[in-house]
């Protein structure tokens, strides 16, 4: 697809400076722009390759001063990167969309389905499923008896949903996702063996969800796990059961939350981080990466470190703890001192 110059200003609500009928066809990053590109510059750090592209379009912020005049003509925006990723939703609209039941493959007899839903070959769809419309479920997928998928949401090659999985509208599960399997839990016995809880919950996607690929979500033991509106999942993320995970919280690869956790509205996990069973972290909440949160943490914290200290004293302690060597021969020199 081709778009001008114009054509982007409006639907980004921008301004053009330059040629207004300039064209382009795909995009690039700012650092490797090519002729007949869009590209963006929202990170300081790339303000040196504004003056280098050949892209034929560049997003700038109004508030960018030029040093020099540039070659590419520019659509000044209020944010480059949300208008970025505007363009790139309109990019997308414009590639075709698959429709029907490819075969092989399985579905029930008693599933219903919505208009325009599309199942790709090798998928199995048991019985009592319900999916709404414009629904894509890609090749090799496997839907378990009674689930439930909610009008446009994508569902990527290999994806497996449990018995009873409940995902809302407007999702997107990318490959190699597990959502309702059961959770860890296990009783010990006198011998020393352990001998399975049985998991009789389910999980619940609300709208606007999306997960990596990889990332697993275990059902509840009884009841539901529950994922709420808008919460974005990394890849390689592990969800236990009973947690529930508040809306518009955003986690990033490698986090791990442990079973009936309930983590607030608006929280941030860095990568490598996660908390313990039985917790209640509050809205707001940020962990840095690798961060371990084993107690409750109230609203509007941030915190890091192995042991889920606030940011600030975590801060005055690594500074402490970086100097623990010289700190070590000075105490090791006194006592030497006080000795004689």
């Amino acid at each position: 697809m081709e778009f001008t110059a114009h054509e982007i200003a409006s639907v980004v609500r921008g301004e053009v400076i330059g040629n207004p009928n300039v064209k382009v066809t795909n995009i690039s990053k700012i650092e490797e722009g090519v002729p007949s590109t869009l590209t963006f510059l929202a990170n300081p750090k790339y303000n040196a390759y504004l003056y280098k592209t050949k892209a034929s379009i560049v997003l700038l912020n109004h508030s960018y001063e030029l040093k020099r005049k540039i070659i590419p003509t520019i659509i000044r925006v209020h944010d480059a990167y949300d208008s970025f990723s505007k363009f790139m939703d309109l990019y997308l609209k414009f590639e075709p969309i698959k429709r029907g039941i490819e075969q092989p493959s399985f579905v029930s007899p008693a599933v219903k389905y919505g208009e325009g839903t599309y199942i790709g070959a090798f998928t199995y769809i048991d019985e009592g499923v319900t999916i709404g419309e414009n629904v894509q479920i890609y090749p090799n997928c496997w839907i378990g008896r009674n689930s439930v998928i909610k009008d446009n949401t994508v569902i990527f090659a290999g994806v497996k949903l449990y018995p009873e999985t409940c995902v809302g509208e407007n999702c997107i599960i990318h490959s190699g996702v597990v959502i309702g399997s059961d959770g860890f839990g296990f009783v010990p016995q006198e011998d020393g063996t352990y001998k399975k809880l049985q998991q009789f919950g389910n999980v619940i996607i609300k709208d606007d969800v999306e997960i990596g690929a990889n990332t697993t979500i275990d059902c509840a033991t009884m009841g539901s796990t529950i994922i709420q509106k808008g919460v974005k999942i990394d890849n390689l993320v592990q969800i236990a059961h009973n947690v529930e995970v508040g809306e518009n919280t955003v986690m990033a690869a490698f986090v791990g939350i442990s079973g009936s956790t309930k983590i607030g509205n608006n929280c941030v996990f860095g990568g490598q981080s996660g908390a313990a069973g039985h917790l209640k972290i509050g809205n707001n909440v940020t962990l840095g990466g690798k961060t371990a949160a084993s107690n409750n943490i109230a609203d509007d914290k941030i915190m890091m470190g192995e042991w889920a200290m606030e940011a600030a004293r975590y801060r005055r302690v690594y500074a402490v703890f970086r100097q623990l060597p010289e700190l070590f021969r000075e105490l090791h020199k006194l006592k030497k001192e006080i000795k004689k």
